[in-house]
């Protein structure tokens, strides 16, 4: 395991790299901090990379989330999903990988590096503790770490555990961002299909007045003439007249 280093990792991440994929990975990268810098590789053999170096322990895994390189970062979190993931994980491995987590936020800045690793790194870890840390997360100024809060509870809803995904959704109901917008729709919408009921519910509180985006995500697998109803609701800022 004295070969499962950052810097060996970084080394075999810079063979990869090529300048079709550099361009590709910078028009779709969305964070706006300038200091970011990029290789251009694959996501594929990122992730294929990633599964070799998963034995990795926390320390090296955090030199990889503070490298300036976004595809370098990207093999971080992949690892500690790998890890958080595995069924031969030790309860103070799942911790360690939770507090490097939260530790090194800053770093994990961009929506794919949430999503890769929060539900099971962060969700997969909170199950069966105190989930006061999600909150404080959803009430962030940082939009990455909004996006973590709400990310998180998927693997909640794996569990068929929703109330926290609902919970933390109407902390975020009129968040600006887009991509949290984006995010809570589609959880609320995977919390629904386990309780559609609850879905309707929340729907029926919040459609005239959360963005259009959030309630498009979230009605997007509803019959048509239901999300119309919805929808139509959300367009003229009108309550619907509900018996809830």
């Amino acid at each position: 395991m004295t070969d499962l280093t950052a810097a060996i990792f970084l080394e075999e991440l810079s063979s990869l790299k090529s300048t079709g994929e550099l361009k590709n990975v910078q028009r779709f990268f969305r964070d706006k901090d300038f200091a970011n810098q990029f290789l251009g590789v694959r996501m594929t053999a990122i992730f294929d990379l990633a599964k070799h170096f998963m034995e990795m322990f926390p320390d090296e895994i955090g030199k990889l989330l503070q490298s300036p390189y976004y595809e370098a970062r990207m093999g971080a979190v992949s690892i500690m999903d790998y890890q958080a993931r595995s069924k031969k994980i030790t309860p103070a491995r799942k911790k360690e990988l939770f507090d490097l987590y939260i530790k090194c936020h800053e770093h994990i800045n961009n929506w794919d590096l949430v999503d890769r690793s929060a539900p099971y790194v962060v969700g997969g870890y909170l199950f069966d503790k105190s989930r006061k840390v999600l909150y404080k997360l959803a009430r962030s100024k940082n939009v990455w770490e909004r996006r973590t809060a709400i990310v998180s509870t998927y693997y909640f809803i794996r569990q068929h555990d929703l109330a926290e995904t609902f919970n933390i959704a109407e902390i975020l109901i009129h968040d600006q961002h887009d991509l949290i917008q984006k995010a809570v729709g589609s959880w609320i919408r995977e919390a629904g299909k386990k309780d559609p009921a609850t879905l309707v519910k929340f729907l029926n509180r919040f459609a005239h007045s959360m963005p259009a985006t959030t309630l498009r995500y979230a009605t997007e697998k509803f019959e048509k003439e239901e999300r119309q109803r919805y929808l139509e609701s959300n367009k003229l800022k009108k309550p619907l007249v509900t018996g809830d």
